[in-house]
């Protein structure tokens, strides 16, 4: 009967887990990355958004057992949110990683999230299951018990069969996670653990403990995983390298030897570029630290970066280069190992 109720409740085998880097391992960005209020990804895959005071997200070592990394949030001066504000950490979740779901449609299928969490400050909080609007939620409540000390939290719902679910089944978003921190008023549903269909831009509650409202709060989120059925299984652990890989489809920073190009003035080259990993979509093209350009003769820099033409499995950019010299053979690179080239095709 138990092998039954396993076979019917949840995923056997196979890749079980919809979230990437739910361990909290990748961080191509950087390891401590300041929270602004638009929303700003942290470690890969996940962002944080803050309207009401300063917030830093950084790579944590602290984790529960059988982890070696956690995202840390930390707040800065303590303060009450106004009524529009919104403050939260959130994952979306591409189409093609989520049609088994069937979301909006009468088939919508059972799933369970389970996560490590651990904060400062104790008691309500929640979570959200929103559309790619940040609409139509069900915002489940969960209660941190003891203050600094890592909990699991599971949620098991069926995701929603609204016909207005708006949502990708390709390479958008269709599924939006929201770990709420006290967002304004303005945002609260007005029930918990139930759909509510039709509701925009609501993602919080009134039980949400103003987590936001306290100077050096801290927030710990790890072995996030959300998968088909009423059980959460073990988490599961994939290789960094694939982890890495998976990532790199949203994400990539583009160090060392970046490529060889041509120069066509003193002040541009053109230079194709390959991805290691093709991208969800066309990427945007930035230069972050320092980046050289080499003629054989000169080392110059480059001062700007800009898409000539977008693949997703590769970009032909145009560089802005200094101190080279017309139609030569360019050598474009980076001596750091946070230097380089990025390319962002995130959600």
């Amino acid at each position: 009967a138990k092998m039954g109720e396993v076979l019917t409740n949840s995923q056997i085998g196979g890749r079980r887990n919809i979230i990437i880097n739910g361990a909290m391992q990748v961080a191509q960005r950087g390891t401590s990355i300041a929270v602004s209020s638009t929303a700003v990804y942290t470690l890969d895959r996940f962002s944080a958004h803050k309207d009401t005071n300063t917030m830093t997200a950084t790579q944590a070592s602290d984790a529960p057992t059988g982890f070696e990394y956690s995202l840390k949030l930390t707040n800065g001066t303590g303060a009450s949110p106004s009524s529009s504000d919104i403050n939260c950490i959130t994952y979306s979740v591409e189409g093609y990683d989520s049609t088994q779901l069937e979301i909006g449609t009468t088939n919508a299928k059972k799933v369970t999230l389970s996560f490590h969490v651990k904060s400062s400050i104790t008691g309500t909080y929640v979570v959200g299951f929103l559309d790619s609007g940040n609409d139509n939620g069900y915002i489940a409540d969960y209660t941190i018990n003891s203050a600094n000390t890592w909990e699991k939290k599971t949620i098991t719902l069926t995701m929603s069969d609204y016909g207005s679910w708006v949502g990708s089944s390709t390479n958008g978003t269709n599924l939006i996670l929201h770990w709420d921190l006290n967002s304004g008023s303005d945002r609260d549903v007005s029930s918990v653990n139930v759909w509510n269909d039709g509701a925009s831009n609501d993602f919080s509650h009134s039980s949400q403990v103003d987590w936001v409202g306290t100077t050096g709060s801290t927030f710990y989120l790890t072995g996030v995983q959300l998968e088909v059925g009423s059980q959460a299984t073990p988490f599961e652990h994939r290789s960094f390298g694939e982890e890495l890989g998976l990532c790199q489809r949203y994400f990539e920073l583009l160090n060392g030897g970046i490529a060889m190009g041509a120069s066509d003035s003193a002040t541009t080259t053109q230079a194709s570029v390959q991805y290691k990993q093709s991208k969800r979509a066309g990427a945007t093209i930035a230069k972050s630290g320092t980046v050289y350009a080499n003629d054989g003769a000169t080392q110059g820099t480059v001062s700007g970066v800009a898409n000539s033409k977008d693949f997703t499995g590769g970009v032909l950019i145009t560089f802005t280069t200094s101190s080279i010299s017309n139609n030569e053979v360019i050598f474009i690179y980076a001596n750091n190992e946070a230097d380089g080239i990025t390319a962002d095709a995130e959600l």
